[in-house]
This record gives structure tokens, C-alpha cells and sequence, in this order.
């Protein structure tokens, strides 16, 4: 076994669900996905296609109808964009991987914002390259990046910065004018951007336009990139549709890289299941009336859960702009890892520890709100109460 994979730690997310899976006595919110199941239009789709015995392999890169209609989509929400620039792929984390592939090596480096889902950092590790990692700050609960230290942080040595934005855990998001910022600085360091936008649509209008009325999606390096720029920008199926187990994703990449990342899906995965595909773009054509019904359900879970939270003594929290998560601190708690332990065995509510997402978020936990009975969010803040009164 190769040393860095020996290196690369366990998953500290299903350390603790592992501890309570199977006790029907806990309220589980540590996964990033809602307990929503998919739509049935979709579920309709892909069971048709079944059906029709479409069980065969799809061209690598996707069905040419459903890069059409991703096209269509982000068209509609970022400008003008080329099917031939869409890489369909199976699942968001293979896209995340993919892209990975195409741009590091041995030795290369890698500068990420962190705290992050630990699948974005552990990637480049796996293929040898090194992590820089450049921390958002907490202010009062709320994340924030400092946009100077990050370009300090990105050089001519540096062949890949990776964001996540909207960012999982914190919800922090970045601005236009800091991805405009960081765009013009990796034009001239030669750097390329892959972008994890996967929560682009769960985004709750902090920044609302001259109506008043939230943007439908948050701020996007697609919104201010030529097509020919170092970007990579990384989507998925999962929180948006409700279709976190389907393992749907798909990539924009510049049409030069198109060839290559042909080559990849053929040595990964060779293609998405096709039904799967179709469950996709049957997605996608409900898209307009169905996210934003979403968002305004996992806004009123957001506040409940965020204003329940806040009135607890010694807690630190903020609304997050994006996400699906209440990312905390309990004052005393600076063990995330034995806190969330302790909460599954002794009062059965289920959530992620900060650490988990790297040593920046120690002393943190994640709350995935995603709910579709928010009373659930009530039994969990007086589980949480009872064991702070400890």
C-alpha cells in the first residue's frame, strides 16, 4: 500500500455515525443530504427508462440530450455556455476527483480554503501532490475570508486553488468582487481555479438584488470567467434534486480540456448510468419551479434551527448564506470529535464534529437542518440543551 494512502484518515463524520446507525432512539443530522426523498418525475424517469432497457453504456461524457439541458440550465443562471464544455460523470466527488486528475501530480501544490469537506483536500494527497491550506476566520460564528493572506498564499508554484463555495460546513460564500480578485490573480500566476459550487442553488440572498428579491443562485466564477480561463467548475445532482444516492455530477471545464477528461472518465468510470442520466434531466426540466421551492423550505429550517441555537447559553453561531448546515461552538467543548460521541450515546442526537473538516473546525460541530418535519430540529436542540446542562 502506497504511504499516502496508509497517511490519509478515516472519515471522523461516520466515526461518529457509526456509533448510533441502528439506534432507532437517535435523531441523526450528521450527513450532508435531506431526509427528503427524491421527486417523483425523477424516480419516474429513471424507472422508465429501465424499462426500456437502457442498461447499455452512454458516450464518456455523458448523454448529448443532458449536456444539452445542463447547458441550458447554467446558461440561465451564468450566460452563455457550450454543451461542449459539459463533462457528465457519476457522482460530484468522481467529478471533484476528475478534475483532480487532470491538473496535479507528484510534487505539484495545491492551495485550499479550508475548513472543507475532507474528500476536496485528501484528493490532491492522494496523487502526491501537497495542500496548502488557508483557514476562513470566525467572527461572532460567522466564517470570513481574508482575501489578502489567500493571495499571498497563491504563487507561480501553486497549479491549483481549490474553493468551496457556498462553503460546507461554515456557509460562508464568496463575494463577487473576491472571485473577481482571485480570478485576475491566477491569470497571472498560472494558476488554475477548480470551483466545488455544488450548493450554488441552496444559497439564502444575503446579498439581495434592488427588489429585494434573493439571486437564484450564489455568486459563480462561471459569472465572471472567459471560457478559455484555468477553471474548473464542479456540480452535482445531489442537494439541489434531492438525489444525494444517485451519484450524478458534472463538470465545466475549458473545451481544451474536453479530450482529456474523455480519456479520464474512460479509465474511472467509462460513463453514467444511462437511467441514472435520464433521472437527471428530468431534474433538470423541473428545475425552475422545484429549487426554489427547496430553498425557501431549508431557509425556514435554517432559521428555525439557527435562532433555537443562539438562545443557548454559551453558544456561537451564525446564519449561514449557504449550505445546509449550522456550523457551532459550544463554549467549554473543544473536542469536537468526544462532544459528538458523547451526545450520540448519551442523548441520542446525531452530529458531525468539527474536526472532521479539518484542524480549523476543532472546537466546531455541523448541524445538517435539512429536514422535512422541523419539529425533528426542536427534539435535537433540547437534546442539545439537556446535554449542556451537564
Amino acid at each position: 500500500m502506497r504511504d499516502a494512502i496508509r497517511a490519509l484518515p478515516g472519515s471522523k463524520i461516520r466515526e461518529v455515525a457509526n456509533a448510533g446507525i441502528g439506534r432507532d432512539d437517535v435523531l441523526a443530522f450528521w450527513f450532508g443530504e435531506s431526509d427528503e426523498v427524491t421527486p417523483e418525475p425523477i424516480r419516474q424517469a429513471a424507472a422508465d427508462s429501465l424499462a426500456r432497457g437502457e442498461t447499455f453504456y452512454s458516450h464518456n461524457l455523458g448523454l448529448p440530450e443532458l449536456r444539452e439541458a445542463i447547458a441550458a440550465y447554467a446558461s440561465a443562471l451564468h450566460g452563455p455556455l457550450d454543451a461542449g464544455r459539459i463533462a457528465v460523470t457519476s457522482s460530484g466527488v468522481s467529478a471533484l476527483m476528475l478534475a483532480m486528475q487532470l491538473l496535479v501530480g507528484s510534487g505539484d501544490e495545491v492551495v485550499a480554503v479550508v475548513p472543507v469537506w475532507p474528500n476536496l483536500t485528501a484528493q490532491p494527497l492522494i496523487l502526491g501532490a501537497s495542500v496548502t491550506r488557508v483557514s476562513l476566520r470566525p467572527h461572532a460564528g460567522a466564517w470570513q475570508l481574508d482575501l489578502q493572506k489567500l493571495l499571498a498564499a497563491v504563487t507561480p508554484r501553486t497549479r491549483v486553488l481549490l474553493v468551496n463555495a457556498p462553503n460546507n460546513p461554515t456557509g460562508w460564500t464568496l463575494t463577487r468582487s473576491e472571485q473577481q480578485a482571485l480570478l485576475a490573480h491566477c491569470r497571472r500566476t498560472g494558476t488554475w481555479i477548480v470551483a466545488d459550487e455544488v450548493y450554488e442553488r441552496i444559497h439564502f440572498g444575503a446579498a439581495a438584488g434592488a427588489l429585494g428579491v434573493a439571486p437564484p443562485a450564489a455568486p459563480s466564477f462561471l459569472d465572471v470567467a472567459a471560457p478559455d480561463d484555468r477553471l474548473v467548475v464542479v456540480h452535482s445532482f445531489s442537494k439541489t434534486f434531492l438525489m444525494t444516492g444517485w451519484r450524478l455530477g458534472w463538470l465545466v471545464l475549458p473545451t481544451s480540456a474536453m479530450e482529456a477528461a474523455g480519456k479520464l472518465l474512460e479509465f474511472n468510470s467509462s460513463c453514467a448510468p444511462v437511467f441514472v442520466q435520464r433521472g437527471g434531466l428530468a431534474a433538470l426540466a423541473l428545475a425552475d419551479h422545484f429549487a426554489p421551492g427547496l430553498v425557501a423550505r431549508l431557509q425556514a429550517c435554517r432559521d428555525r434551527l439557527v435562532t433555537g441555537l443562539q438562545v443557548l447559553p454559551g453558544v456561537t453561531v451564525a446564519s449561514p448564506a449557504g449550505g445546509l448546515y449550522a456550523f457551532f461552538s459550544v463554549e467549554g467543548e473543544d473536542d469536537s470529535l468526544a462532544f459528538a460521541k458523547r451526545l450520540v450515546s448519551d442523548h441520542g442526537l446525531g452530529l458531525a464534529p468539527g474536526v472532521a473538516f479539518g484542524p480549523e473546525g476543532e472546537g466546531w460541530l455541523r448541524w445538517c437542518f435539512a429536514s422535512r418535519d422541523p419539529a425533528r430540529l426542536d427534539q435535537g436542540l433540547q437534546r442539545l440543551a439537556a446535554a449542556m446542562r451537564l
